[in-house]
């Protein structure tokens, strides 16, 4: 009020200051006085703001952090510090910092909360009000909305106590709230929708309660939420369309079951000591930013996705305290940045992998309280694992046969029946040899999967747990590896009914199925030579059942027709899942596509075909390489995640041998290493092309339009923006970073060249994406906001990996 005034008086001054100056002509006069009295305003102004911070002082019982503050003080000239710090801008208070003492005790009974925010209401330029660890006690005032410049407002380690005051809701400028470590109660208000602009949501250490308002999914602009020690139960709502989403705190609650959904951006995602149960949902395996995730201490089932480990940005990994089931393997891949990992107390089985040892020797890794093959004490026998997986159902019951008039005999490297093994061979060895007598001769058909009966070696017997728990593992949300019976696969294709063909290749025929959960497969049937038997293809069983990654169309079993005079292989199915959402042609090349994918949409497609080669390359032994990859062989899933539907597998009879041959020796050991460096670069140059595509938006089906294309790409790559614009796929409409642009047609030339040799690893290329997606979100990030909050996680691109 008295500003008001004082205003109004400065404003009278002028008006006869102004009639003067017309009646008399002085106005260099008129120049002078105006300044005097402009001064005059300012000292006044000065001295109200000085009058209110002292006020302010006073009520906060003089702490010792404000000892300097005087009625000399030049507050708007003072030198911040890291407890105090005021910030002036055009002569009024713009930011207000306090910060006390760590554990400092209320204020005394004499304190009002409301007089407090009364007299500190009297700055209404206030942008920034951060009051940190001083004491303050009592119900926040709904008044706090008189303060509607403020952006940044951090009351946090304090004594507040009562529900979060709906006023706040109309400070639409608002983009940090902060109450941490006070003693907010209730529920967490729906109108935290109404505050567009908030990016930092941070309420950890409260007593507040409930469930979470499904308004959260709104907050378009948010990038840290820290909901953390409370008391909030049940579902999270969906969160995936937040995209700018970085950090996710939900731990010490008791929200559940489901695993939140989120999108593929985040960094940090903790949700320990919940409610979660379930398995976790193949889309984490795409989480390329992820750096942290600690979901330890809830109640996740099911198999525990080695996947995890090689995340590009992962740092920090914590499942510890669930019943995660699966087998680790020595030649899992873990992301070399890797700092901590806890895989204790779960139900995994197998051995370490050796990155653990090979990583940083500050890497830490606990694993105890599993069934690890470490010769420990910490580690329980594996039967302790299997007993705890059934106890809580993880793995699936047997079925009874229905059919006992048919012989048939199933060995299954993903079943549980070692067990009665011999049992079954020898009533298989008695029917057999009735059968024969009453057919006399004739060589009929019959269904079989893994003949126990044809001879298997000792050692193939001996591993036979190993295997079956290596199929227990499954991956990426994928049921586990498992035969199939023949009468299934007729069940589910209409006896191979023509209207369920797909495809005719070299490598067989492929047909659509639906089982009977109503989830679809495709299968693949193979004929082969009357000469090969189920022990023949053992190894190459073994080797397909490792083909489970996000990247890939993952192979989900087999089943083996056999002739039962002499138990040779008459087909072969495989059963892989089934991706019905079109091929990546048809989403950046085809003409007349109902839809096209953006710009960070077809980086992120291409990050994932990279992912699927090198995983080809370096994930399995032995390596899988010139796969001969066509954009035609890419789909995309339901989320757009890209996979690989043609890799160069041994389906040939004549190649079983061979590859049994190589994984007995010691995988790739005994191969021409730089005859396999040489074909891992056939994939690379081919991977070039699919780029080469998804850049220009033109399909490429002759070397002649290839190499038309590569040179034009080759010209723009060193000119100017307005060049290389017009050579990317008009139909992304400019959305996109020119830095983004330029890095992709780099890695694309890098990868056409002629010289396999001088082709970047696919590592380099996978690195050199990565930075394209990183760039592309910088840019969108910066297009969609030019004020950004002042706390952020987004951090300056990493500079470009030399591709040589």
């Amino acid at each position: 009020m008295v500003v008001a005034v004082r205003a109004s008086s400065f404003i009278l001054q002028l008006q006869q200051i102004c009639a003067m100056a017309k009646t008399f002509g002085h106005s260099a006069l008129l120049v002078l006085v105006f300044l005097s009295i402009l001064s005059e305003y300012s000292e006044q102004l000065q001295s109200s703001q000085v009058q209110t911070l002292l006020r302010l002082k006073h009520l906060l019982n003089s702490p010792a952090v404000l000892s300097s503050w005087t009625n000399d003080t030049d507050f708007c000239n003072t030198e911040p510090s890291p407890s105090v710090t005021v910030v002036c801008y055009d002569e009024s208070i713009t930011q207000l910092l306090i910060i006390g003492e760590k554990g400092t005790p209320p204020l005394p009974h004499s304190f009002s909360m409301d007089s407090f925010f009364t007299t500190l209401v009297k700055i209404p330029t206030l942008k920034v009000l951060t009051l940190v660890s001083i004491g303050l006690w009592g119900p926040l005032p709904g008044k706090i909305a008189r303060l509607s410049s403020l952006e940044i407002f951090n009351v946090s380690s304090n004594f507040i106590s009562g529900a979060i005051p709906q006023e706040i809701s109309s400070l639409t400028n608002i983009q940090t709230l902060i109450l941490d470590d006070n003693m907010f109660n209730g529920q967490l208000p729906h109108w935290l929708s109404s505050l567009s602009v908030l990016s930092v949501l941070s309420l950890k250490r409260n007593s507040l309660e409930g469930i979470l308002p499904e308004s959260l999914g709104s907050l378009e602009n948010l990038r840290i939420l820290d909901l953390s020690h409370n008391h909030f139960l049940g579902q999270v709502p969906d969160l995936s369309s937040l995209t700018s989403l970085q950090v996710l705190d939900l731990e010490n609650n008791s929200l559940g079951p489901q695993f939140p959904h989120v999108n593929k951006k985040i960094v940090f995602l903790v949700l320990r000591n919940n409610k979660f149960s379930s398995g976790i949902p193949s889309e984490v395996s795409s989480y390329y930013q992820l750096q942290k995730l600690d979901i330890s201490l809830n109640r996740f089932v099911g198999p525990f996705p080695p996947s995890l480990l090689g995340l590009p940005s992962i740092t920090y990994l914590s499942i510890s305290g669930n019943r995660f089931t699966g087998m680790l393997f020595e030649n899992l891949s873990c992301n070399s940045e890797l700092e901590y990992v806890d895989l204790s107390s779960n139900l995994l089985t197998g051995k370490l992998p050796d990155c653990f040892l090979s990583n940083s020797k500050d890497l830490t890794v606990l694993y105890f309280g599993n069934c690890l093959n470490t010769g420990d004490i910490s580690q329980h026998p594996f039967s302790f694992c299997r007993n705890e997986a059934l106890a809580v159902g993880i793995l699936p019951h047997r079925r009874k046969r229905e059919q006992t008039s048919k012989i048939v005999l199933a060995f299954s490297i993903s079943g549980g029946i070692i067990g009665g093994i011999a049992l079954v061979g020898l009533a298989f060895m008695i029917a057999r040899r009735v059968h024969l007598k009453q057919t006399k001769g004739t060589v009929p058909l019959r269904s079989l999967a893994e003949s126990a009966s044809t001879g298997y070696s000792s050692k193939l017997m001996s591993e036979a747990r190993y295997a079956s728990q290596a199929m227990r593992l499954g991956a990426l949300g994928l049921p586990a590896y498992r035969m199939f019976s023949l009468e299934e696969l007729e069940e589910a294709t209409d006896s191979f009914d023509t209207s369920t063909f797909l495809d005719q290749g070299s490598h067989g025929q492929m047909y659509r199925g639906r089982m009977k959960d109503g989830s679809f497969v495709a299968i693949r049937c193979l004929k082969m030579k009357r000469s090969q038997t189920t022990q023949s293809f053992m190894h190459y069983i073994e080797l397909i059942s490792k083909l489970r990654h996000l990247h890939l169309v993952s192979a989900l079993g087999h089943c083996f027709e056999c002739y039962l005079d002499d138990s040779s292989v008459s087909r072969l199915f495989l059963v892989f899942e089934f991706v019905p959402n079109r091929t990546l042609r048809s989403w950046v090349s085809k003409r007349g596509a109902r839809r096209t994918l953006t710009w960070a949409q077809r980086i992120a497609a291409a990050i994932g075909v990279a992912k699927g080669i090198q995983f080809l390359h370096t994930g399995i032994v032995p390596s899988v390489v010139v796969n001969n990859l066509k954009i035609t062989d890419v789909f995309l899933d339901q989320n757009l995640v890209a996979k690989i539907s043609s890799y160069n597998l041994p389906f040939l009879v004549e190649s079983m041998r061979q590859v049994g041959e190589q994984i007995s020796s010691g995988g790739s050991k005994g191969l021409d290493k730089a005859r396999v460096k040489h074909e891992e670069k056939s994939d690379v140059y081919d991977f070039g092309v699919i780029l080469l595509e998804i850049i220009m938006g033109i399909p490429l089906d002759s070397t002649d339009e290839l190499d038309v294309e590569r040179d034009q790409l080759q010209r723009v790559i060193t000119a100017d923006n307005a060049a290389r614009r017009s050579t990317v796929d008009p139909a992304i409409h400019n959305g996109y970073a020119d830095e983004s642009v330029k890095t992709m047609m780099e890695i694309c030339i890098r990868c056409l060249v002629k010289d396999p040799g001088d082709r970047p690893s696919i590592e380099d290329v996978l690195w050199n994406l990565q930075f394209a997606a990183q760039v592309q979100d910088a840019w969108r990030g910066d297009t969609q906001s030019s004020d950004e909050s002042p706390v952020s996680l987004v951090q300056p691109p990493r500079r470009q990996r030399n591709l040589q």
